[in-house]
């Protein structure tokens, strides 16, 4: 049977795939689905560290973009766009364009679920808050027929609101491969080190990627519990 792209995934930064969901993505691949990333930058203006200290923001995205296929490849996905919106400003983007871009990924491989960050973008990043707020109403405007699912990672605010993940994800079993793909965004290991620490092993307090379940054809926040996003799909 030919794999369908079911699945995409819609963040604002290389990197933010993997920090979120990189085992659930590979996951995925390996029940045979073909996850697909929609990223809104190319994360031109990610923190500079290493070799890349004194990259410009162009030499950064091209670099960046290079990382972002090798973590691709880890993670199985067989399809990264990139918008190539300015990182950092994509709260000027103007929205009505920026939402059918995000729509016309959706319909072009006929997504049935969606993941992207909750409102508050998990940190109140505002490129995070502004691909969320890009992503829903994508999905929620009609013009998306197809998607039935919208996730949002799990956040502070989520659960202080009362949510609770509908999907969750052990990473312990996958860690060798959720690290390496880390390890491919190289340009920022200071980043992603003070978030796992040295990757050689998997912290207790990262260990969890859990989602919540937004949106179900439409009806906001059902109240279950998943093995899989794929459960109950129509």
């Amino acid at each position: 049977m030919e794999p369908s792209y079911n699945v995409g995934f819609i963040y604002a930064h290389p990197d933010d795939e993997t920090f979120l969901s990189g085992c659930l993505i590979r996951q995925l691949a390996d029940q045979g689905e073909k996850p697909v990333l929609l990223l809104a930058t190319k994360g031109d203006a990610g923190k500079k560290n290493g070799h890349a200290a004194h990259f410009t923001n162009e030499a950064l995205a091209a670099l960046r973009e290079r990382e972002m296929e090798r973590a691709a490849a880890i993670l199985g996905l067989p399809v990264v766009e990139h918008l190539g919106h300015p990182d950092g400003k994509l709260n000027q983007v103007e929205e009505s364009g920026f939402v059918e871009q995000v729509a016309a990924f959706i319909n072009k491989y006929g997504l049935k679920v969606v993941f992207s960050f909750p409102e508050d973008g998990g940190n109140f990043h505002p490129d995070h808050i502004a691909i969320s707020r890009m992503a829903t109403a994508a999905v929620t405007s009609g013009k998306c027929p197809t998607v039935q699912k919208l996730y949002y990672s799990m956040s502070d605010t989520l659960r202080q609101q009362g949510h609770i993940p509908a999907l969750s994800i052990d990473t312990k079993p996958q860690w060798d491969i959720k690290a390496e793909a880390l390890k491919a965004h190289a340009s920022q290991i200071l980043a992603i080190e003070r978030y796992f620490g040295d990757l050689s092993s998997c912290p207790d307090n990262r260990r969890t990627e859990s989602f919540a379940l937004a949106w179900e054809r439409g009806v906001w926040w059902p109240h279950k519990q998943e093995l899989s996003a794929l459960d109950d799909l129509q």
